[in-house]
């Protein structure tokens, strides 16, 4: 198997990493970690995001190999999406960026608080 190196401006890791990096592909994740949902489960689960910003994340999620998108012959189409086993093999590392976030978020805004009203005063 090649490994990539993230640190070669050159290596497609980067476009990965981009890919793994977008919040909206996050919370994708997240949503999905405990199953198929249809796309407007998806989006109510993961909340304030556009339609159109959904569907452009789903087809880049498809086309990477993280979820695979069914649809079923019925009427009024139905469609679901399930992570790859690809995809759920961000789920533990996503997990634990997101408890991190949730951890530190007091921290983080009182930093930022203190940083603005530095940058006031100067």
């Amino acid at each position: 198997m090649q490994r990539g190196d993230a640190f070669d401006p050159e290596c497609p890791t980067r476009v990965v990493l981009d890919r793994i990096g977008d919040k909206w592909t996050v919370l994708v994740i997240g949503a999905l970690e405990d199953g198929s949902l249809r796309f407007t489960e998806l989006r109510a689960r993961i909340g304030g995001v556009a339609p159109k910003v959904l569907t452009q994340t789903l087809r880049a999620m498809e086309r990477d190999g993280l979820l695979t998108r069914t649809v079923h012959a019925q009427v009024p189409p139905r469609v679901d999406y399930e992570l790859t086993p690809l995809g759920a093999s961000l789920t533990a590392p996503i997990q634990a960026l997101t408890d991190w976030a949730e951890t530190h978020l007091t921290q983080i805004l009182a930093a930022r608080t203190g940083y603005d009203e530095a940058v006031e005063a100067r």
